[in-house]
């Protein structure tokens, strides 16, 4: 079979099922391997990655539902489709809530089983794409954003996303766009920014031929193009006063006019715009007209920065590293998951890019990884080095640490450590702490005692 085909671990204790279910997707072109347990299932998902886990949710020993929950905790993303009979329903719903993607009852339907296979697959490859689906987290900030998204997306409400750079704006307008009515119609997207006055007004308007020069034809603009779907404009907040003023006119109007022409053409186009910057305080201070304002803001979301939604780190983390291992051509450099470390390191760190940083991050150390797992010292320097103030301790306590750690050779350096993690009940950025050196330097010790 050929190793790009989905790989799909199959965790149940019914051995009549693993094999004829095993059959059966293998029949449809999957790669399918089988635990008959959830420990032997999580150690088969620590050793290698899938592209979908199907879960028993009741078993003997350790359920499917505890499964799921160490795997989210641990920032597993994978994509899990939850097998129950029809007494534990509630229960599957509650794994739903947990981060299952579905659930199917047994005795399975095979058409409904291979159905939603493909939807699943189809949802989350590529992860953190397109779509509502695409949006990882589930902390409360998160959770109020999906409850803005599902209470706008069925009206036809302009609407301003508020946010730093980086923390997926255009993301969640796709969302709002692929729950809406116009989801197969165009969503078109144009950063304000990156484009001059006159550049950025022929883009979205349109131009005639001969309008200026290098106007060899005619044009439809965006909003042309976005007729009957959905118009993104991001960085709103930092267009000049005569485009704010022709953009208030289309919204007013539902009409754009070509450049260099007078004829009025109907568009009709659902606007979401998004901006970093402080709008209300532009207004005040006269840099952004208070009518397109209050046209923008019909209904805002804001995104919360990674700081403020560190919860979801793991989960994001793994959604990243779940897309890498899917556009992996070489089947041997996918990768299993994050070293607890790894993730310690990654909740510690600021994130100023946000998840943009944490995404390409989570690449960075992909490429490099040369084992299973992701360690702390696959990370890049930013990111492993920037800890928190807690993790530099002070110089009397590196001190203290000196005089109870002391270790002058190997052998007493890595008792040392071992004393250290021993006192930090197993934190090993406790034990660097205690140990008087940096998060990074003891880890490396740790591999090269072989004590990781």
């Amino acid at each position: 079979m050929s190793s790009d085909q989905p790989r799909i671990l199959i965790i149940d204790d019914d051995r009549a099922f693993r094999v004829a279910t095993g059959a059966l997707l293998a029949d449809e072109g999957y790669e399918i391997e089988t635990a008959a347990d959830g420990e032997e299932g999580l150690t088969r998902l620590g050793e290698q990655s899938y592209e979908l886990l199907l879960l028993d949710l009741k078993m003997e020993g350790r359920s499917g539902l505890s499964v799921l929950e160490e795997l989210r905790r641990a920032g597993n993303a994978i994509p899990v489709l939850m097998l129950t009979g029809y007494a534990t329903v509630d229960t599957a719903i509650q794994a739903l809530k947990l981060g299952a993607d579905d659930y199917i009852t047994k005795p399975c339907d095979n058409q409904a089983l291979r159905s939603k296979i493909r939807v699943i697959l189809a949802r989350r490859t590529p992860v953190l794409g397109a779509g509502a689906a695409a949006i990882v987290g589930t902390s409360p900030e998160m959770r109020e954003v999906l409850r803005a998204i599902e209470r706008v997306a069925c009206t036809e409400s302009t609407v301003l996303i508020r946010g730093a750079t980086g923390t997926g704006k255009e993301l969640v307008a796709r969302a709002i766009h692929a729950e809406s009515t116009r989801r197969n119609r165009s969503f078109v997207a144009i950063n304000c920014s990156s484009l001059a006055e006159g550049v950025l007004e022929s883009e979205l308007f349109g131009h005639a031929r001969g309008a200026f020069t290098g106007a060899v034809a005619e044009r439809r603009g965006l909003f042309e193009e976005a007729s009957g779907g959905t118009l993104f404009l991001d960085e709103i907040g930092d267009i000049s006063g005569g485009m704010q003023a022709r953009l208030l006119r289309v919204l007013q109007e539902r009409e754009v006019t070509r450049v260099g022409t007078a004829r009025p053409i109907p568009v009709d186009v659902r606007v979401i715009a998004a901006t970093h910057a402080d709008l209300e305080g532009m207004v005040e201070e006269g840099g952004f007209r208070a009518d397109l304002y209050f046209r923008l803001k019909v209904f805002q979301i804001r995104i919360p920065s990674l700081r403020e939604r560190v919860a979801d780190i793991p989960a994001l983390a793994g959604a990243a590293l779940s897309s890498w291992n899917t556009r992996a051509t070489d089947p041997t450099r996918r990768i299993a998951g994050f070293s607890d470390e790894t993730l310690e390191a990654l909740r510690a760190y600021d994130w100023p890019g946000n998840v943009r940083e944490l995404v390409a991050s989570i690449e960075h150390a992909a490429i490099v990884c040369d084992g299973n797992r992701i360690q702390p010292w696959h990370l890049p320097p930013e990111v492993r080095e920037g800890a928190t103030d807690d993790d530099h301790p002070s110089t009397d306590f590196r001190a203290d640490a000196a005089r109870r750690y002391q270790a002058p050779g190997p052998e007493a350096e890595r008792a040392a450590i071992l004393k250290a993690l021993e006192d930090a009940d197993g934190s090993r950025t406790r034990a660097a702490a205690l140990l008087g050196m940096g998060r990074t330097t003891l880890w490396q010790k740790l591999k090269a005692y072989g004590l990781e």
